[in-house]
């Protein structure tokens, strides 16, 4: 395909320049975002800015994560579906194959002393990670009266009264749209005229039965209370209202996968978070350590197999609906992008991340930051309450010092993760 005012590579040339963002993509969708900018506007004009900005805007309108299916839809304008598959597998795999193997590793390795001070340190910088995020975010999303007040609301609703997470965004996208304006907006034309109705209700047909299709297959084999097809209905779920990336959507997974399933703990929950954060890919591969630890403790024998076969549920579950939404919506993109509607839903639905995001960042730091945390019900209210008594000393200290790595000493996300488990593990072998 064609990308008028920019240089069209040839399928090897972009499958070695997709290969290297896979490999290099560090820094969550922020860093994912600006590397992909530099490499394919920059550096090889291969989209122009215009272009790559509402591509970029549609895909923050997407469940699922922004960057993976921003470069899935380049791929696509550059080379159509087979393009679109190469630029989003090759954005996943390097960082899948390596959280596959950190996961078989803590699980076998994971208990032990010394791997456990060591992810004392990854958890204490993980807050301090989050909390970045969260500023990072809310620098650029609150702008104006609506958006704070959008925030405040959907953080008292998540926290304070555990509402779910899908009615949180659906809310502020509503209260966003209605609150844009109705003046249009010129809209850039696209080189790739929408498609006939036919053809993209083909295309929605085809990629959802390669979503569930197979997932269908695996319950009836494997049966409906199985730990692989729990896995597979949950995944499929969080991959329709994960709105806003991964850090929006964690504190419901990970509340969920703890207290609900009880597939693991808080604590192991964070270290699959440190663990993703040390590794190129989305954030959002996250969830494959957890459906590797739930297939691995509770699908039977052998565990290793049923492990396995978790992770890539929970991998098929996650991102073959990234395909969906892409190719089914790619050609409407500018079209979409246009309408100052849709832009006050993504304006609200941004909002709401802050607030989500900042839950995130007090749930998991009493997890952290006290040995017990005990949920508790006070009429509609649903808190947690630390017990103060349990205070760990050294997670504190630990994440004092991640916040001076990375707000005073402007250290990277791997720096950071790497100087504060060090620590944490120097601290172990002193005391």
């Amino acid at each position: 395909m064609n990308i008028e005012s920019g240089t069209t590579p040839t399928l090897r040339e972009a499958l070695k320049v997709w290969t290297k963002i896979g490999v290099v993509s560090f820094g969550g969708p922020a860093g994912q975002i600006a590397l992909m900018h530099r490499m394919l506007v920059d550096e090889r004009k291969w989209i122009d800015e215009q272009r790559y900005l509402h591509a970029l805007n549609f895909c923050m309108l997407l469940p699922g994560p922004e960057a993976m299916q921003l470069a899935t839809y380049i791929g696509w304008r550059l080379h159509g579906t087979i393009g679109g598959l190469a630029a989003g597998l090759l954005f996943v795999l390097p960082g899948a194959i390596v959280v596959l193997a950190l996961s078989v590793a803590y699980a076998y390795f994971g208990r032990l002393p010394l791997v456990e001070a060591t992810f004392v340190g990854i958890k204490a910088a993980v807050i301090v990670i989050v909390i970045e995020a969260l500023l990072r975010v809310a620098k650029r999303s609150l702008k104006r009266p609506l958006d704070w007040l959008i925030a405040a609301a959907a953080f008292i609703g998540i926290f304070f009264f555990a509402l779910p997470f899908p009615l949180i965004i659906a809310a502020a996208a509503l209260a966003g749209f209605f609150a844009s304006p109705h003046a249009a907006m010129s809209a850039t034309p696209s080189a790739h005229p929408p498609v006939p109705l036919s053809r993209t209700l083909g295309t929605a047909a085809l990629w959802l039965s390669i979503w569930i299709g197979p997932l269908l297959l695996l319950a009836l084999i494997l049966g409906r209370e199985h730990v692989t097809t729990e896995i597979a209905v949950f995944f499929s779920k969080l991959a329709v209202v994960t709105f806003g990336g991964a850090y929006s959507v964690l504190a419901y997974m990970a509340q969920q996968a703890v207290e609900t399933h009880h597939w693991l703990s808080a604590g192991e929950m964070l270290d699959g978070l440190g663990l993703a954060e040390t590794t190129p890919g989305p954030l959002i591969l996250v969830t494959e350590f957890v459906g590797f630890l739930a297939g691995f403790r509770h699908g039977g024998e052998p565990a290793l197999a049923y492990g396995l076969l978790g992770a890539a549920v929970t991998l098929w579950a996650t991102f073959a609906p990234c395909f969906l939404w892409i190719f089914v919506g790619a050609p409407y993109v500018e079209r979409l992008t246009s309408s100052p509607k849709i832009a006050g839903a993504l304006a609200g639905v941004t909002a709401a991340v802050v607030g989500v995001i900042l839950n995130l960042s007090l749930w998991f730091a009493l997890h952290v930051f006290f040995f017990t945390v005990e949920p508790i019900s006070i009429g509609p209210l649903q808190l947690s309450r630390p017990d103060l008594a349990t205070l760990n000393i050294e997670a504190v200290a630990l994440a004092c010092l991640a916040a001076f790595l990375l707000f005073r000493m402007q250290a990277g996300i791997l720096a950071t993760l790497a100087i504060s488990a060090v620590i944490s593990l120097a601290w172990y072998y002193a005391v």
